[in-house]
């Protein structure tokens, strides 16, 4: 199975979550600001990360960048989404950047995999949560580091 991981970061908690997860899949990451076209296409899955910023929004470069996606033919793709958010201080905006990444594919017929419980966190509301689960993988590098590497074996062995 053919992979590839593109995430966008500022403090580099979710490339270090992309390194994790490429390496567990044999894949490489990809950091979407410098991403083309070509990063995005001709695999079995792609898996996209961003974290959350300010009152819910997807990371700068990912704004800049959601385009790129329009550029790619991702019906029927599938895709797996991770997003890094502060369960603590933005309780009510839990990784929201991971549900707008969700919408942008799934707008563009990807079949998104890998969704996730919500049990273990402690938020009040999150634009990432459908149908009681996470649309993929949700890490909190600030209140539940010693989680993370457990939830991402956990995820990538569901993805596998």
């Amino acid at each position: 199975m053919q992979v590839q991981v593109i995430y966008a970061t500022d403090n580099g908690n979710t490339q270090n979550a992309a390194t994790q997860i490429a390496s567990k899949l044999g894949a490489t990451a990809t950091d979407i600001a410098s991403a083309s076209k070509s990063d995005l296409e001709g695999f079995d899955l792609l898996i996209l990360g961003t974290p959350t910023y300010g009152f819910g929004d997807l990371q700068s470069d990912w704004e800049q960048q959601i385009s790129l996606l329009k550029e790619v033919d991702l019906k029927g793709k599938k895709v797996a989404l991770f997003g890094l958010g502060d369960q603590a201080s933005y309780n009510d905006t839990f990784v929201d950047g991971m549900g707008l990444l969700y919408d942008a594919v799934t707008e563009l017929g990807a079949t998104v995999v890998g969704a996730t419980s919500t049990e273990g966190y402690d938020f009040s509301q999150s634009h990432a949560v459908r149908d009681g689960k996470f649309v993929g993988l949700a890490l909190d590098e600030d209140n539940q580091s010693d989680e993370t590497e457990q939830r991402i074996d956990a995820w990538v062995a569901q993805l596998a």
